[in-house]
């Protein structure tokens, strides 16, 4: 009998999943796997918020998986090591896993193929998993590995074949193989979580996509920007621990229509920064760009920004809804990201982690190359670029409800009067003053 085994990693859905699907097609009977990763656990990118949201993912996907005569098969440990004992325990003919881009995923990827191939173990990459595109297959005619602007890169892949989505195995057989249970968030990652946590999983995941594809979509390009009125999809968290397809999304959305081509912009946006990384891994923790741009070193503010009270109600109200609900929309991301990079001139690296303790979907592509973009040192055409948080208030909270949803302590204050409570006689015991001074104040 044919083995293979279905290695989940950022993938984690029955529905239009290639690497289950190329498993599924190949073997008589297919070993679901996930491998709970203790460098990762044990590192830097642990955070208890990805660990609820991972947890939840994981049940559904185990009960997905026993809908069609599956289940998922947990183990714990160094991934290469686990997959190969795996392997040999089921006598697999080959091993199948979604194409990543980080510099760890590479090297993981080749590790996987060095350690199977001792045991005539083939490994199968999948790309068009985790994003809408193969990042390696949009190339400029410069002759260069990557885009670096995203404007000729976003007209290259509007034009861009995509594959069809696929449909979920109709029935698994499971070959008889060992299984920790489940885990628990705290088994992960322990310390507090955020009180907000959106619900992993593809059955959540697919019940919100359908629902913005279904009418609200059609707003985005008026709306999305707009902090008060709450306009955006949320489905990043989902899109990042692959509960949603990126490939189904890109083909539900209808690019005639102007809600439908800003929200396509933005799915283009997390393609772009995914090729990018995959070009230089090293843009995860070192400047894209060198700009010898000298930062400063001031912890009181940035505890102040981490905190959410830095005196700019626009600026703290992100920061605290990302503490609450471990995620933010993106003009909240980009206003907090300037005022501590441009504003507070402190390195992109301090933001980029503390948004990757908190940040639901939170991954390297997206979360660096934006803070880079932000502070600079990225793609943007205009590095010297700043938003001033005052001018971003007027503009994406002209009436100041985003802040006043946040900021109960300024719930008081009418209109857009919240966003300059210095003038507004407030107690600086109840809402600090500013901690710097902008043009506008």
């Amino acid at each position: 009998m044919t083995v293979t085994i279905a290695l989940f990693t950022r993938d984690l859905r029955v529905r239009d999943n290639p690497v289950l699907t190329a498993a599924h097609r190949e073997g008589a009977a297919v070993v679901p796997l996930f491998v709970l990763d203790d460098a990762i656990l044990s590192g830097r990118f642990a955070a208890p918020n990805r660990a609820g949201f991972l947890t939840a993912a994981l049940a559904e996907l185990d009960a997905e998986l026993r809908a069609i005569g599956g289940r998922l098969v947990l183990r714990r440990g160094d991934v290469v090591a686990e997959v190969d004992r795996v392997a040999g325990q089921v006598h697999a003919r080959s091993v199948h896993i979604a194409a990543d881009v980080s510099g760890y995923s590479q090297r993981r990827e080749r590790a996987l193929r060095e350690r199977l191939a001792r045991r005539n173990c083939l490994l199968h990459t999948h790309t068009a998993s985790i994003t809408s595109t193969d990042p390696e297959a949009l190339m400029p005619a410069t002759g260069r590995d990557h885009f670096a602007v995203f404007t000729p890169y976003f007209r290259r892949w509007s034009m861009t074949h995509r594959r069809k989505p696929l449909g979920k195995p109709r029935e698994l057989r499971l070959p008889r193989v060992e299984s920790l249970p489940l885990p628990d968030a705290d088994d992960l990652c322990a310390g507090p979580a955020s009180p907000r946590l959106a619900v992993g999983g593809e059955s959540a995941g697919r019940k919100l996509m359908r629902e913005w594809l279904s009418g609200p979509i059609e707003d985005y390009a008026r709306l999305s920007d707009d902090l008060g009125a709450d306009a955006t999809s949320r489905l990043s968290p989902y899109l990042h621990f692959g509960c949603v397809s990126p490939v189904e999304l890109v083909h539900g959305v209808n690019l005639s229509t102007e809600g439908g081509l800003a929200f396509a912009r933005q799915l283009a946006w997390r393609d772009f920064h995914h090729q990018l990384l995959a070009a230089r891994p090293a843009a995860a923790w070192s400047d894209y760009r060198d700009r010898s741009i000298r930062w400063s070193d001031d912890p009181q503010a940035v505890d102040a920004w981490r905190d959410g009270r830095t005196g700019y109600p626009i600026v703290d109200a992100g920061m605290r809804q990302l503490r609450a609900e471990g995620w933010m929309p993106g003009r909240a991301r980009l206003i907090s990201a300037s005022f501590l990079t441009k504003s507070l001139r402190v390195d992109w690296r301090v933001g980029a982690e503390h948004f990757l303790r908190w940040l639901v979907d939170a991954d390297l592509a997206n979360n660096q190359l934006n803070w880079q973009w932000v502070a600079g040192t990225g793609t943007d055409t205009r590095p010297n670029r700043v938003l001033n948080p005052l001018r971003q208030a007027e503009r994406y909270d002209a009436e100041g409800a985003y802040a006043r949803r946040w900021i109960p302590e300024l719930a008081h204050l009418p209109g857009a009067r919240v966003h300059r409570p210095w003038r507004e006689q407030v107690d600086p015991a109840d809402y600090p003053a500013p901690i710097i001074d902008v043009v506008g104040m």
